[in-house]
C-alpha cells in the first residue's frame, strides 16, 4: 500500500536515544508518505546529538517539533509525555513509531485507512496474516511470538500483537484511556495501552507490518524491560479482576 496520505491533525511521536543516523532520513521518509503530518521528536538528552540534530530538522520545516527530555526516561514515559504534549495542541490522530526503521513510513497509510474506517486504535501487527518479521534469527522470533501469545492467554484478549510499537490512536481514545493511570514504562506500555483500551471499549484494529530489524545504532531491549512485560500482564489481569467484583 504505497498511497500517500494528506492529514493535517495528526501527530506522529518517535522517541529518541542516540538515533543520529537513522533521524534526518526517517523524518524524511514518513513526510514523503504523509506529507501533511506533523512529527514530535522526544530526544532523552542522547549523547550522539540526535536531540540537536532534531532542533536542525525543526527549524527547517514547521512540521516537525522537538520535546527535550533530560535523560533517559523510558519509552513509555515518552509516549505519554509526547502524546499530553499533542494533547495540549489540538491533534485529533496520534501515531508512534521507532526510529530504527524497524517500522516502515510506507505503511502509514495503513494506519490512516483503518482511522477513516472507524477503529479507535490501530494496532500495526507482525502477526496477522500479511505480517511478518525480517532480520530475527529464530530465538529471538520465538521469545516474540512466545510473549505475544503468552500475554494474550493471561489477559484473554484477541489481539495477536500486544507488544507492537507501531500504532496509532483517536484523541478520544487517548483521552478516555488516562494516560497518567498507565504505569509501564518500556515495551510492556504497549500491552498495558491497548489492553486498556479494549477493556474501555474501544475498537481495536490490527493491520499487517512488515518488521525489519533496526538499520542502525544498537536496539534498546534489555532483560530489564521483558521481564517488567512478564509482570505487567498478571498486574492488568489482577486489576482487571478487582473492578468485576
Amino acid at each position: 500500500m504505497n498511497a500517500k496520505v494528506s492529514v493535517a491533525d495528526a501527530l506522529i511521536v518517535i522517541p529518541t536515544y542516540q538515533e543520529r543516523d537513522n533521524l534526518r532520513s526517517l523524518v524524511h521518509e514518513v513526510h514523503r508518505n504523509a506529507p501533511a503530518a506533523h512529527v514530535l521528536v522526544v530526544d532523552d538528552n542522547s549523547p550522539d546529538g540526535t536531540g540537536a540534530l532534531a532542533e536542525t530538522l525543526a527549524r527547517a520545516d514547521a512540521r516537525v517539533h522537538v520535546l527535550h527530555r533530560p535523560k533517559k526516561l523510558g519509552l513509555g514515559s515518552a509516549y505519554v509525555a509526547g502524546f499530553g504534549w499533542g494533547l495540549s495542541r489540538g491533534y485529533q490522530r496520534f501515531l508512534e513509531m521507532d526510529c530504527d526503521f524497524s517500522h516502515d513510513p510506507a505503511e502509514l497509510s495503513r494506519f490512516f485507512v483503518a482511522l477513516d474506517a472507524g477503529a479507535d486504535v490501530v494496532v500495526g501487527s507482525r502477526n496477522v496474516p500479511g505480517g511478518r518479521i525480517e532480520g530475527w534469527g529464530l530465538g529471538r522470533l520465538a521469545l516474540s511470538k512466545g510473549g505475544s501469545a503468552y500475554a494474550r492467554a493471561v489477559l484473554g484478549v484477541g489481539v495477536r500483537d500486544l507488544t507492537t510499537g507501531y500504532k496509532a490512536f483517536t484523541r478520544r481514545a487517548l483521552e478516555e484511556l488516562g494516560l497518567s493511570r498507565v504505569r509501564s514504562n518500556g515495551y510492556s506500555f504497549q500491552i498495558e495501552t491497548t489492553y486498556r483500551a479494549l477493556g474501555a471499549g474501544f475498537r481495536v484494529v490490527e493491520v499487517p507490518i512488515t518488521f525489519v530489524d533496526r538499520r542502525a545504532g544498537r536496539s534498546k531491549m534489555s532483560r530489564r524491560i521483558f521481564y517488567e512485560a512478564v509482570a505487567v500482564v498478571w498486574r492488568l489481569r489482577f486489576e482487571a479482576l478487582r473492578e468485576m467484583r
